[in-house]
């Protein structure tokens, strides 16, 4: 009897030990909450994801959403640095992509059309003449399935949704997850997967506004982007297909750069949004996530690396945040209140055939990481 005791009791302590190596390598502590339900009846669940250091981030099932992501400061303080909601009332009826999943297609295709094999197919139009962020109901408007998983990194938030057939105009059946983990040195790391059962075209991406001292304009934050050229776009935000050099305009980033201090510049692609919307072409290192760029605020000390292995990061400015929306803590989001950088292939690139290709056949996986790191000096 002692003997069958004494192995329980070593099982046990052996499950708890596996128990904490899995939390220690995640370097996360994961809860789940109901949030709401949405006007059609669906229940959305939040989950919260908190490392050893403090830094915690949510994300709920309403659009994938990263609904709020807190980091320290030079002295150890954390605040939330995403722009958004604490309510889901306010994501379903306010929108403006706060921290959600944008696709099928992320950004913009031109006129809402594009071809496959001969076969022209039509999207919604939402954006002027053209198609964005995966049209009228994307991604971001779709209650995903969400549950708790175990990687190889630890503990993780995994949301799945199946897009079907003919959904906003896009072919094939494209099954979607997206995985959220928190590691221990202060990274919030997004893993995208699809795959398809007809030829398609995917470009998944998030679309959090961040604003490192919580509040305020962004225009002093010090930006790099690591890329030599970006994509020049016509008066609709279209790229014209060009990959033009950073150097001697605006679009130069390459050195850490106050985002204010050019951004009204005299320059032909400055007029085009009222600021910073733009696909930067990164400099790419292998296949692996790579530096794409840092954010320093220097008020706070905060740093944000941003690493993916995308192509591309659109960088965008907040031009049309107008101050009609109030949001987190009674903010009102005014022009240029928070920055985005959305990890991408380049915009329009199913109509451009010099792009990357965003083409997704069936038996082919599409995966791709990006990590958004933060520390403080």
């Amino acid at each position: 009897m002692k003997s069958h005791l004494f192995k329980i009791a070593v099982f046990v302590f052996s499950c708890f030990i596996i128990s904490c190596t899995i939390n220690q390598k995640g370097g996360s502590m994961i809860t789940s909450e109901p949030f709401g339900t949405t006007p059609d009846g669906q229940s959305v669940e939040l989950y919260t994801l908190k490392n050893d250091n403090g830094m915690q981030a949510s994300v709920m099932t309403y659009g994938a959403t990263l609904v709020s992501l807190t980091a320290p400061d030079k002295d150890g303080e954390f605040i939330d640095v995403l722009l958004g909601y604490y309510d889901l009332d306010n994501f379903v009826k306010k929108g403006s992509y706060f921290g959600t999943v944008v696709g099928r297609y992320g950004n913009r295709i031109a006129k809402g059309k594009f071809s496959i094999d001969g076969t022209e197919y039509t999207l919604a139009v939402n954006n002027g003449p053209n198609h964005l962020h995966g049209g009228l109901k994307g991604f971001d408007k779709k209650v995903w399935d969400g549950k708790i998983v175990t990687t190889e990194e630890g503990e993780a938030v995994q949301l799945h949704y199946l897009s079907k057939d003919g959904e906003e105009g896009y072919p094939g059946n494209l099954d979607v997850t997206v995985t959220y983990s928190l590691s221990n040195d202060n990274s919030i790391k997004i893993a995208y997967h699809a795959t398809t059962d007809k030829k398609t075209v995917v470009n998944l991406t998030n679309h959090a506004y961040f604003n490192l001292r919580g509040s305020g304009l962004i225009l002093d934050h010090e930006m790099m982007i690591n890329a030599d050229k970006f994509t020049p776009v016509d008066d609709t935000l279209i790229p014209t297909g060009e990959l033009r050099p950073v150097k001697g305009t605006p679009f130069d980033f390459l050195t850490s750069t106050a985002i204010g201090s050019r951004i009204d510049a005299d320059y032909e692609q400055n007029q085009f949004g009222g600021g910073y919307d733009h696909n930067f072409v990164l400099n790419k290192d292998g296949e692996q996530p790579t530096l794409a760029a840092r954010v320093y605020e220097p008020k706070t000390g905060r740093i944000m690396e941003v690493y993916t292995d995308e192509p591309g990061v659109q960088f965008y400015t907040g031009n049309f945040l107008d101050g009609t929306i109030t949001g987190k803590n009674g903010t009102v989001y005014k022009r240029r209140s928070g920055f985005c950088l959305e990890t991408q292939h380049y915009p329009d690139s199913p109509n451009q055939p010099d792009f990357p290709s965003v083409l997704l056949e069936p038996g082919q996986e599409y995966n791709t990481r990006t990590i958004y790191k933060f520390s403080a000096k």
